[in-house]
């Protein structure tokens, strides 16, 4: 059931527009319509009352012969009309309220042409049409068509038959065809309410693309700072909100990049700084005697540069402002796994395939670097594959090691996060190998994934976007 509702808000509010206009267009239909059938009847009712004061007047000085022939004259099967002995309706008693509140109206207004007493029921329609009526030919014009069908639809629809007793006994028997109720939605009609229905939709959702316009382009925006917090600040146009809301977007940006560049350019001062007595100290191991105590110390001090190396390259990732370049990846790749003998491609035939990136080259360069060093040092083996599909470069390498525990998959990413224990930094490294990889391939659009292959080993995946 879900799956069928909208995952979205202006979904949501163009469903919530269609069916607040399907259910205002149905209740609309439903009180014209009841509107419609209420008039009629009481225009039926005014028919029936001014045709009877009209016949009335007519016959009331006449004899009884002369209203006979009187009635055969103006006689038709639409409006039938006699005059005999008997009344047409026996029954006295009204069928409703509204027909007994008119049988009063008419004796009190034509009591002063002799009538005693009158009589109203309603009669069912006969459903028999002349067919003279609804005749038509290839000459015929659209007015005379039109009183053709009203004629016939007055022919089939109910009657309103009265009864009025003259002061001699005589009654005068009439019918009165009650109006037929036309059709709210018609063939003609529906188009027009289709065509104002379908603008009414087309309105709603350019509405709602314009007035959501801005806040796309705002979760666009955000997604890049997360991706590149270097990336330009979004324009503060648009309504007062949205230039509320961008121009603190873009003091938040701004704020983040100085806290960012702050803490990079101290670690990187820091480690730089370190550099000068690390020199003396190694000069100054230089100078003492081959011993076990000179070399510990060395060791140490290697290690030490080592670190010094790494936070450096980590810190001064983002602050170096190395410019965006097209980079043939396979090329890059195949220069960074010659030196290893460990490493091997498990597909040549890409060769000849464009796959053209942009990145950083340097940085790429490091970032492609880091995962084939650890694939090589912690796999012993490393196998590489490159293929494109749907615009995105993907390069895969799998190594032999005994893979990374399914629940620290995503913390190896951290930094200074370490799986090997030791002390040691040719087996256990600093952890900043993955952290950097991944910021690189971040800034550059792209993604690493790792996961635990079927097979054994660790299966690591950098995806980069096909250069347009």
């Amino acid at each position: 059931m879900k799956r069928l509702l909208p995952q979205t808000l202006p979904a949501w509010v163009l469903l919530i527009v269609i069916a607040g206009l399907l259910i205002s267009q149905v209740a609309t239909l439903y009180i014209v319509s009841r509107d419609r059938a209420a008039a009629n009847d009481v225009v039926d009712l005014y028919r029936l009352n001014d045709r009877a004061f009209s016949l009335v007047q007519l016959m009331s000085g006449a004899t009884p012969e002369e209203r006979k022939a009187t009635a055969a004259g103006l006689f038709n099967s639409t409006y039938a009309l006699t005059v005999s002995d008997t009344p047409a309706v026996t029954s006295s008693i009204a069928g409703d309220d509204e027909l007994a509140e008119l049988e009063d109206i008419l004796v009190g207004r034509l009591s002063k042409f002799g009538v005693t007493d009158a009589r109203v029921r309603r009669d069912p329609a006969t459903r028999e049409a002349d067919d003279a009526s609804t005749a038509s030919g290839p000459d015929i014009g659209q007015v005379e068509r039109d009183l053709l069908v009203l004629a016939a639809d007055f022919a089939q629809s109910d009657k309103l038959t009265a009864s009025l007793r003259f002061a001699d006994g005589q009654w005068l028997n009439f019918t009165e065809p009650i109006t037929p109720v036309g059709p709210i939605l018609s063939f003609d009609s529906l188009p027009l309410y289709s065509l104002i229905a379908g603008l009414v939709v087309i309105m709603s959702i350019w509405s709602l693309r314009r007035l959501t316009a801005p806040y796309r382009m705002m979760e666009t925006a955000v997604n890049r700072i997360g991706k590149d917090l270097k990336s330009p600040p979004i324009a503060e146009s648009g309504s007062r909100e949205v230039q509320a809301a961008a121009r603190a977007i873009n003091a938040m940006q701004k704020r983040l990049r100085e806290y960012v560049e702050d803490r990079e350019h101290l670690a990187a001062a820091l480690a730089h700084d370190l550099r000068t007595p690390m020199t003396r100290m190694r000069l100054r191991l230089e100078l003492l005697r081959k011993s076990a105590v000179r070399e510990a110390l060395a060791h140490d001090l290697a290690d030490v540069e080592s670190i010094a190396s790494s936070v450096i390259d980590f810190a001064t990732f983002e602050v170096n402002e190395e410019k965006t370049e097209r980079i043939d990846f396979w090329s890059l790749v195949e220069s960074i796994a010659d030196p290893y003998p460990e490493v091997s491609f498990d597909n040549d035939d890409t060769r000849s395939r464009g796959l053209i990136c942009m990145a950083r080259p340097v940085a790429l360069k490091r970032c492609v670097t880091n995962l084939v060093q650890n694939a090589v040092t912690y796999g012993k083996k490393a196998h590489l594959s490159l293929h494109r599909s749907d615009g995105t470069i993907t390069l895969t390498i799998r190594d032999e090691g005994p893979g990374i525990p399914q629940a620290q998959i995503d913390a190896v990413f951290g930094s200074f996060v370490r799986l090997e224990q030791s002390r040691n930094r040719q087996t256990g490294g600093l952890g900043l190998g993955l952290t950097i990889a991944r910021n690189i391939a971040r800034a550059a659009g792209g993604e690493i994934r790792l996961s635990n292959h079927p097979d054994g080993g660790l299966l690591t995946e950098l995806r980069l976007p096909l250069a347009t």
